[in-house]
């Protein structure tokens, strides 16, 4: 029994939890192990990604290296002024890089105007962590494209023909930069995308008949074609045709000079009436040959004009110059519009001075008759002045009569004792004064004319014009040159051993501080071939 007893108290003892402990303790060690292995693959995967961006950073930076080295290659490749073999030039970048066997294909287009380049690259690297993937090498590609080209360009070249370009060379220097700049553009671009005009300019701007006559310009004469702008149309980038236009009178009041005057406000010597729209290479240098110089300095007029040739508003009077043949087909449509971003328009304005007095011949004497007679068969002249019975005063005689020379009754005496009275012809006429000051100018008047009077010279030459002073005049560039680059036109400007205050207008009227150039001597033409480099588009097109 009591061995029976003992068996049933082994059978009572808890085994199951035993078992179930021991179980535990086994499941317990089991995870462990598993949590040990998931950690071994999780490093490993973590390890693997690592080991991906270190072959991919690595193959990133050698692309760059060789994307740098073929941007640089075919941007020197594509420029124009470069002779070389554009290929060549791209393979020798790349082997001064070290990178020659890298370099792929180089293709290369090219016409009048532009070149294009574009090129291929590729390397390879041998990676260190993908492999274990199966992946032994990485390939790296580059490709890359320069172009550069002259668009369509729209240029107006604002010259300075004023009486100071004749010291030190300046005229003969500018007369070489000009044609060189021109030259430098005309290679590089293809024909009909750039129209050239000049604008010279001194006291006053010589639009030209064919330009002048599409405008409401006053009729009083048609010796000389320049208008008197007033303040208002400095704040104007274009010219409307239908406002009115008061044309300058054509008088000198500079020189000693009769028949003709040596230096009329309003110039019409060769070399000085605007020259629009052109690309023809040796039309532009015959102009810019036959320039010279004379007068006062009207930087504000010729940027007036050269700004207006450059403005829509010109449109309809480049047609119509086109219909009578003084502009060629290929410009129609031309200037256009500023929104047009396929189009860049430019001003380039030099000046060796500084603003000097624009003179205005009196209102009163625009379309009234003179004192003066003229007797054109004999060119002499006789002046009218109220004395009595002898009113006609003849300068040639210095003698007074009733009637100008050439007309009325004179006595013609063969002997001494043979004489009869003569009828003249009535050849002497009456000048309007705007004829006599276009014949003689004004100091000739006053001191050919009307020696006989004590206030000759105030009655002909200080009270016979008005002026607008320089500080007026720097006013008005300053407006022209504000609203024209507010169009989005581009100017450069150049002051050619100018003063300071000449400077300092040409400097303002640049579109920055980089588009303005201080030239000495020789130094024009730098200053010149910079800008038309400027002109020229360089661009990176891929």
């Amino acid at each position: 029994m009591a061995h029976t007893a003992r068996a049933n108290q082994d059978q009572s003892k808890p085994k199951r939890r035993v078992g179930t402990g021991w179980k535990l303790g086994a499941f317990v060690r089991d995870q462990d192990g598993a949590i040990t292995g998931l950690s071994v693959f999780l490093f490993l995967i973590l390890l693997m990604i690592g080991g991906i961006g270190v072959d991919i950073m690595y193959s990133e930076m050698e692309r760059t290296k060789l994307q740098q080295t073929l941007d640089r290659a075919v941007l020197a490749a594509a420029d124009l002024e470069q002779e070389r073999d554009p290929k060549l030039v791209v393979a020798d970048y790349f082997t001064k890089a070290g990178m020659e066997k890298y370099l792929s294909s180089v293709t290369v287009t090219e016409g009048i105007g532009f070149r294009n380049v574009t090129a291929t690259a590729t390397t390879s690297i041998d990676t260190m962590f993908m492999k274990m993937l199966g992946i032994e090498t990485l390939t790296v590609p580059a490709a890359g494209a320069a172009e550069e080209s002259i668009g369509n360009v729209e240029l107006s070249l604002v010259l300075d023909i004023s009486g100071s370009m004749g010291s030190n060379k300046r005229l003969a220097n500018l007369k070489v930069a000009a044609k060189d700049f021109v030259d430098t553009l005309l290679q590089h671009t293809e024909e009909g995308n750039l129209s050239i005009s000049i604008v010279p300019y001194a006291t006053q701007v010589n639009a030209g008949e064919p330009i002048l006559s599409k405008y409401n310009v006053s009729q009083e004469h048609s010796y000389s074609h320049c208008v008197n702008f007033i303040p208002d149309q400095f704040s104007k980038h274009g010219l409307d045709r239908a406002e009115p236009l008061e044309r300058t009178m054509h008088f000198d009041p500079f020189t000693y000079s009769e028949a003709p005057i040596d230096l009329p406000v309003c110039p019409t010597r060769a070399g000085s009436q605007i020259l629009p729209l052109t690309d023809d290479r040796a039309e532009l240098h015959a102009y810019i040959d036959s320039m010279t110089h004379g007068g006062n300095t009207s930087i504000d007029l010729g940027m007036k004009w050269g700004a207006s040739l450059l403005d829509p508003s010109m449109q309809s009077v480049v047609t119509e110059l086109i219909d009578e043949g003084e502009v060629e087909s290929k410009f129609a449509g031309r200037p256009s519009s500023y929104d047009d971003f396929m189009v860049l328009k430019v001003v380039v304005i030099m000046s060796d001075g500084q603003h000097t007095d624009q003179y205005f011949l009196n209102p009163s004497m625009r379309d009234t008759l003179s004192p003066v007679w003229y007797n054109a068969k004999e060119d002499k002249y006789s002046v009218y002045h109220s004395k009595g019975k002898y009113n006609y005063f003849w300068p040639h005689t210095g003698t007074w009569h009733d009637y100008p020379y050439g007309n009325g009754e004179n006595s013609v005496c063969l002997t001494n004792d043979n004489c009869a009275i003569h009828e003249n012809e009535d050849e002497a006429v009456q000048l309007m004064n705007k004829d006599l000051t276009a014949q003689a100018s004004l100091k000739w008047i006053a001191s050919e004319l009307f020696y006989f009077s004590n206030s000759a010279y105030a009655d002909w030459f200080t009270s016979a014009f008005s002026k607008k002073n320089a500080s007026a005049k720097d006013n008005q560039l300053k407006n022209i040159c504000s609203i024209t680059k507010d169009q989005g036109v581009i100017v450069f400007a150049i002051g050619f051993e100018a003063p300071r205050q000449g400077r300092r207008v040409l400097e303002n009227c640049a579109s920055s501080d980089s588009h303005y150039f201080d030239a000495k001597g020789l130094e024009i033409s730098d200053a010149f071939e910079t800008i038309a480099v400027a002109i020229r588009q360089l661009r990176l097109t891929q």
